[in-house]
């Protein structure tokens, strides 16, 4: 699957970046993460290829799931070896991390060593998918949380990429509300657009491209229905398939201020 991401993005002059999501993983056993990064050196040159995602120089490399409170396997100190592995390997270091790192509350752990391991990363990415419902909702976020992140950051020579998502759906994985966090036709993803951008962010992750399960993707679907079935579908509410594609290529404007900041929800 890496193999093929890379021949993509050669082909169509786009760029790629590995991540290690973290979660599932059993203790004692992030020495696997390490030897099958040595290995993706050696056998793929990964970081070497000129379609590889570089920041200030070096090669990413994205690991998510540390500091959440869910009683993860796995332990800082396991997470904090990674870490100093791949820096000392010559990569940047992109953490995914919960919500409410800063504070060490609700999803985070409460321990001052998270603070520490945090430090040794390059940029920092908290999780916020589901954390916040309306547009009103994600201005109030960015003004509380996204804000004083970025000063923690910057006061820590730390990057800050905050997450954004366009709408949110667990009835598939759990049985919940088919359509708990609405996307408002654009209208939901576009604000955290002009939010996070307006509390002072100068790069953004889009969650996700293809997440179907949690109701998140941004890639093409289809607004008919599946003939019918027990399993309800969220559709993108009759807007052209491309739409959430489109919007993220706008942000991206946006976020290069070659859009102003005040922009109108682009029209279907």
């Amino acid at each position: 699957m890496l193999a093929h991401c890379r021949e993509g993005a050669n082909r169509n002059g786009r760029t790629y970046a590995l991540m290690y999501d973290l979660s599932g993983l059993g203790a004692g056993r992030m020495d696997e993460v390490i030897d099958d990064w040595r290995q993706l050196r050696t056998r793929m040159k990964l970081g070497e290829d000129p379609a590889y995602l570089h920041h200030r120089g070096k090669p990413v490399v994205a690991v998510w799931g540390i500091g959440f409170n869910d009683k993860r396997a796995y332990t800082l100190d396991e997470c904090k070896r990674l870490i100093e592995f791949l820096k000392s390997d010559g990569c940047t270091v992109m953490l995914g991390v919960p919500t409410y790192w800063r504070e060490q509350k609700n999803d985070a752990v409460p321990d001052p060593a998270l603070h520490d391991i945090i430090a040794l990363a390059d940029i920092v990415s908290p999780w916020t998918v589901g954390r916040y419902r309306s547009p009103d909702d994600a201005a109030r976020y960015a003004e509380k949380q996204i804000k004083p992140d970025i000063a923690w950051c910057t006061e820590h020579h730390l990057d800050y990429l905050p997450v954004l998502f366009p709408g949110f759906s667990w009835r598939n994985m759990y049985g919940q509300s088919t359509n708990a966090i609405p996307r408002r036709s654009g209208e939901f993803f576009w604000r955290q657009f002009h939010e996070d951008k307006t509390a002072g962010a100068n790069m953004l992750y889009v969650a996700m491209f293809d997440e179907v399960d949690e109701g998140t993707a941004i890639f093409k679907c289809t607004n008919d229905v599946p003939p019918p079935s027990e399993a309800p579908f969220v559709t993108f509410e009759g807007l052209p398939s491309d739409y959430y594609l489109r919007l993220t290529g706008q942000g991206t404007k946006m976020l290069r201020g070659e859009l102003p900041v005040d922009s109108p929800l682009p029209k279907p």
